[in-house]
């Protein structure tokens, strides 16, 4: 039988609280030590035992169940974004060029309720909680997860299961998005660096032009994703920047094209990545030009374990009905989380935040949520906790 949960309203106004505090004072990626020293206060006002300086920022915060069992590892991440917040609101960013636009600050105030709350708790957990930290989620590719294993976050206490949360303007608040298998796709990044001749504007045949092969090399490369990725399956190339020339009657001799590839399998992956190499070489090599080649692996994708991913549904149906956990597509978003679920079995799946038809998307600088969706996801991520060490130790 599935155990429900609903936390009291004084604790979900702490969260909300809380959320509009570090929503003021966002950090970026590995800069996070406010942030961290944050977490850290709350886990000892909450009486939770922790430990910090993992991967520098991060911070893991251990609740010990009275009764024996598993482990289960609850994930946020804490880190913001390089973005000019552009929002109207009363806890607005104090902090020029950074915000919290893809709702961290959401994610690491209701993961310090779901702490409160399951501290309270303890003589009815049949194990251990861990509250995972985690800072450089957006540092992709190198983000914060490997460098929290590295640093062994997990050398006293191995989780047997680890579950996250994110919040998502697509879906309405009180809906949830949870799929088994891939959630968010792999994301790799590229940058290619054209070198060409330049020359007078009016005198072409003297010149290799950068800016002609960089044309071609963007309109190859949506061949590879529309001609040798099965329609069946998620990928998408794009490019994000192109830099080149100096002015107006100047060939260019070197042009920069940055962007990132997408997709869902690693089998789609290698596809991308094979085909990437070819083609911009030989487009490149065919206009007599040259290239210097950048690709950098990104995260993996965040693929769910089946299993976790029913049980996570039957949750929130239970909890809220069958139209709380709506039909969703897997996103082609990256996300660190994937790296953890390499390791260990687990689920990662999305909080409904939408605020009308003004809603705007993650990473966008008018990007806002509607706060009453944190008391879903507090009440839903303590319940999963103490289901999830009760099917542990029953399986």
């Amino acid at each position: 039988m599935i155990m429900s949960i609903n936390v009291d309203q004084s604790l979900i106004e702490e969260v909300i609280e809380l959320r509009r505090h570090l929503h003021q004072y966002p950090e970026l990626s590995e800069e996070e030590f406010q942030t961290s020293e944050t977490i850290q206060t709350y886990l000892s006002k909450y009486g939770i035992p922790f430990k910090s300086g993992f991967a520098k920022t991060g911070v893991l915060g251990v609740i010990e169940g009275e009764k024996p069992g598993k482990t289960v590892c609850l994930r946020a991440d804490i880190d913001a974004l390089p973005v000019e917040e552009k929002n109207d609101l009363s806890f607005q960013s104090t902090e020029p060029g950074v915000m919290h636009a893809c709702g961290h600050d959401a994610h690491t105030a209701m993961l310090i309720g779901v702490g409160k709350e399951l501290n309270n708790r303890k003589a009815e957990l049949e194990g251990t909680v861990l509250l995972l930290f985690q800072p450089a989620e957006e540092n992709a590719p190198a983000g914060g997860a490997l460098k929290m294993l590295d640093d062994g976050v997990f050398a006293e206490y191995e989780p047997d299961v680890m579950i996250a949360q994110h919040v998502w303007p697509d879906l309405e608040v009180g809906q949830f998005g949870v799929l088994p298998g891939a959630m968010m796709g792999n994301s790799d990044r590229f940058k290619l660096t054209i070198k060409g001749s330049g020359g007078h504007a009016s005198m072409p045949h003297q010149t290799v032009d950068a800016i002609v092969v960089a044309t071609q090399v963007i309109q190859a490369l949506q061949t590879i994703v529309s001609r040798n990725v099965d329609p069946a399956n998620q990928a998408v190339i794009t490019v994000g920047k192109v830099e080149s020339g100096y002015r107006y009657n100047v060939i260019a001799d070197e042009a920069t094209i940055e962007g990132t590839l997408r997709s869902s399998t690693s089998e789609t992956k290698q596809i991308l990545k094979e085909r990437f190499y070819d083609l911009v070489q030989y487009v490149v090599k065919s206009m007599g030009a040259e290239v210097e080649l950048e690709y950098l692996d990104g995260y993996p994708a965040t693929v769910n374990t089946d299993d976790w991913a029913h049980h996570i549904k039957e949750v929130v149906t239970e909890k809220y009905g069958q139209a709380s956990a709506p039909d969703v597509n897997p996103s082609l978003g990256g996300e660190d989380f994937g790296r953890f679920l390499e390791r260990y079995p687990g689920v990662y799946y999305w909080l409904g935040v939408r605020v009308g038809d003004e809603q705007k998307p993650l990473h966008d600088p008018r990007f806002k949520l509607d706060e009453s969706a944190l008391e879903y996801g507090v009440n839903l991520m303590t319940e999963v906790a103490i289901n999830a060490l009760r099917k542990l130790n029953n399986d």
